[in-house]
């Protein structure tokens, strides 16, 4: 939590007892429908939420914007992201039921106004997006397939509307067919080992292959 702290300063009292409830709430959930192994629970705060706000650290979003999570799992990306952005909407998309009922179920223990949890596929949620973000569900192509057509034409922040990936490892081949795709490297962001290898990519609205 006090890592948290330290790359967020700016988090007000409310936002601090939600990151704080964090471990305790998943803790809970975790030994009845197990979402987060058992090593990532007693390391949470780096494997998942900091890990998750390293989207934060390349892009803000703005008040009244929306936020899609895609495969979100137990909550990641979008939970930690949601507590840190209270005035943007994220609607969090899973096909595996039990997990998404975990997501509902941290949502209300932590009192979240601003988060819509739907069990289903990605290609069968209606309605346009500013940004999409998730956790290294498939590969780049795979991605931007299922997400075609969910993101709005419209920006209202100064990068373009798109896709905000976090990833691993070697991606050279992976994203080649990108031209305008730009990848954030954590470390630039996070001193911890854990992030030696972690990236955010991301993709605008107007990619070409």
């Amino acid at each position: 939590m006090e890592l948290i702290k330290h790359y967020f300063a700016d988090i007000d009292e409310s936002q601090i007892k939600q990151f704080e409830k964090i471990a305790e709430v998943y803790k809970d959930w975790n030994q009845k429908i197990n979402v987060v192994s058992r090593k990532d629970i007693d390391e949470i705060y780096i494997r998942h939420v900091l890990h998750s706000l390293g989207i934060a650290k390349v892009q803000s979003f703005l008040p009244g914007s929306k936020v899609l999570d895609v495969g979100t799992g137990g909550g990641f990306p979008g939970i930690p992201l949601a507590i840190l952005f209270p005035e943007t909407q994220f609607t969090l998309v899973d096909s595996i039921g039990k997990k998404i009922k975990v997501v509902e179920e941290v949502v209300d223990a932590l009192e979240l106004k601003n988060v819509t949890a739907i069990n289903d596929r990605v290609e069968n949620i209606s309605g346009e997006f500013d940004f999409i973000v998730s956790r290294a569900v498939a590969v780049m192509p795979s991605f931007v397939h299922w997400v075609k057509g969910k993101i709005a034409k419209e920006s209202k922040h100064d990068r373009k509307n798109g896709i905000l990936y976090l990833k691993g490892g070697d991606l050279s081949e992976e994203l080649q067919p990108y031209r305008t795709v730009e990848v954030f490297e954590l470390p630039t962001f996070y001193k911890e080992d854990f992030f030696d290898t972690k990236k955010v990519v991301y993709l605008p609205m107007k990619y070409r292959g």
